[in-house]
């Protein structure tokens, strides 16, 4: 056998062995490596534009930009959402079980006095609607009217709004102010019946002694 013939043969096994790799689209192998960087770039743009969002408002709340008078008015959507999340607090959280006697006559007249006296009568009046503080029409939001909150609310949300006050209004916590447990369900069993109370029934429960 001729060199020639043993070149021929020995080109022959390698190829056997070690076959030809397949030509590789440039286009295709890099697809999916440009949809990787667009994503990468996307979120980099979304991190930029967090991190710039993040700086202004730090600047505009810390920088004194932010006017918190009661005068200023906030924009409609932030009263709206701070009125739902008040709302939703009070459902979540006023669950405590009502006392059995919120109907009984001398317990709403005991209600009546104590919500005369500890305070409630000067952000929140009457009846007669008109018998609140004067200072008290500058507080924003505007003081509830009770009389649509005794029919919207149950006696155990009132008892909780009452005790523990409500954030970013002028509502104060009266279980902090040292009310008893007691004298609160008596507040609420006042308001529960506010709607059907007259002017002289209110005067006659609240006066004095």
């Amino acid at each position: 056998m001729t060199r020639s013939h043993l070149r021929e043969d020995a080109e022959v096994v390698q190829f056997a062995t070690h076959p030809r790799a397949e030509p590789v689209d440039p286009l295709v192998d890099r697809q999916p490596t440009a949809a990787g960087d667009r994503s990468m770039r996307f979120l980099a743009l979304i991190g930029a534009l967090a991190i710039i969002a993040a700086i202004a408002g730090a600047i505009y709340f810390f920088g004194g930009f932010f006017n918190v008078a009661e005068t200023a008015d906030n924009p409609a959507i932030v009263d709206w959402a701070l009125a739902s999340v008040r709302g939703a607090s009070v459902v979540a959280h006023g669950t405590e079980t009502s006392p059995a006697n919120l109907d009984d006559h001398e317990k709403v007249k005991a209600g009546a006095h104590i919500y005369a006296t500890i305070g409630c009568v000067n952000c929140h009046g009457g009846p007669p609607d008109a018998n609140w503080a004067k200072w008290s029409e500058g507080l924003k939001p505007v003081p509830a009217d009770l009389k649509v909150m005794a029919k919207e609310r149950t006696a155990s949300q009132l008892f909780w709004a009452i005790k523990n006050g409500i954030k970013f209004t002028g509502m104060p916590s009266f279980g902090l102010a040292g009310a008893s447990d007691q004298d609160l369900w008596s507040i609420v069993a006042f308001i529960k019946k506010l709607p059907n109370v007259s002017d002289d029934e209110y005067k006659a429960w609240t006066a004095a002694p």
